[in-house]
């Protein structure tokens, strides 16, 4: 089903939509916890460049039929062309690169709740680029996500076993920075494309970035190595990737403003470690639960429904506030 971009009054707040909005954004980013867990028995056994291409190319052919302009589409122009690059470089080449090598050397526990710095990143990315200030629930939903951050910083031991990986965070911390300048640049383009027409746009531009290393790569690679349930992991990842966590999220970002959407990638940390607990086995202490709950606690508050007044009065400004 084709999600529609929101009417959206002069202060950038959509007039509809907003639930949602909401159900979509926090759905993508569940979804990409979920893949960046999963990612981890995949980087096992295979290298992260061919890793990384075998999910483009896989996801290039599932969505032939979404490269086709749909009737609200805008022509695709010079300055569209070089969003539409600019969002795949950042939000799927380069961090599919520093995630699946962050990942690689952490837990999904604690590759989950580095990616929580994501709120803060993406409020500052919108009020540099798109003007949307930043009321105070959505600055103490911010807040919150950082102390989670800083708790796991602070913890003694990984999730998974043995001491933190300061280099693995580090991946990740840029990770994040990749994946928050993509939410921010999907802001400008869900305004003018579908969102399955910018998913399937930008994996073409992923794939053709990552094709001469994924080719060095698979030169060498013993494809035998990989079993039925490899593949059908690959096939996972590779859809939930480049096709469904994109089309979710871009569908809600049409909704709602940039600031306070970025809150929801809360959902990515919470997922992640649901899956490295009750699938992989790993075991968080008392400092990473106490980050879930700041996590739900940040979702709680971007979530609380805004007071009518504050309502009417969004729709008479010109710059959009998130409160």
């Amino acid at each position: 089903m084709k999600p529609t971009t929101a009417v959206r009054p002069p202060g950038g707040v959509p007039a509809t939509g907003s639930a949602t909005g909401y159900l979509l954004l926090f759905a993508g980013m569940a979804l990409v916890g979920t893949y960046v867990a999963l990612s981890r028995p995949l980087v096992a056994v295979m290298p992260v460049f061919l890793l990384a291409w075998l999910r483009f190319a896989i996801a290039a052919v599932a969505m032939l039929p979404w490269l086709r302009p749909g009737v609200a589409d805008a022509p695709l122009d010079a300055g569209l062309r070089r969003t539409l690059f600019a969002q795949s470089f950042f939000g799927n080449f380069l961090f599919s690169i520093f995630m699946l090598a962050g990942v690689a050397r952490t837990s999904a526990t604690a590759a989950g709740l580095v990616l929580s710095l994501m709120p803060a990143a993406v409020a500052l990315l919108s009020w540099l680029l798109l003007r949307e200030r930043i009321g105070a629930r959505t600055g103490l939903a911010i807040l919150l996500s950082g102390i989670g951050l800083a708790l796991l910083a602070g913890a003694g031991a990984s999730p998974g076993g043995g001491a933190p990986d300061l280099a693995g965070h580090l991946l990740l911390v840029a990770a994040v920075g990749c994946e928050s300048v993509y939410v921010v640049l999907g802001k400008r383009l869900t305004a003018r494309l579908s969102a399955r027409r910018i998913s399937a746009l930008i994996n073409l531009v992923g794939l053709a970035l990552m094709t001469p290393f994924g080719l060095w790569q698979a030169a060498s690679f013993d494809f035998a190595r990989l079993g039925a349930g490899d593949w059908l992991l690959l096939v996972f990842y590779a859809l939930s990737a480049s096709m469904f966590a994109t089309w979710l999220w871009l569908g809600g970002l049409a909704r709602v403003p940039a600031a306070r959407s970025g809150v929801f990638t809360v959902a990515m940390p919470l997922a992640a470690s649901a899956v490295g607990i009750v699938w992989l086995g790993e075991r968080p202490g008392l400092v990473h639960l106490v980050a879930f709950g700041c996590a739900a606690a940040a979702i709680a508050l971007v979530t609380r429904p805004s007071r009518p007044a504050d309502a009417s009065a969004a729709t008479g400004r010109e710059s959009g506030r998130v409160d």
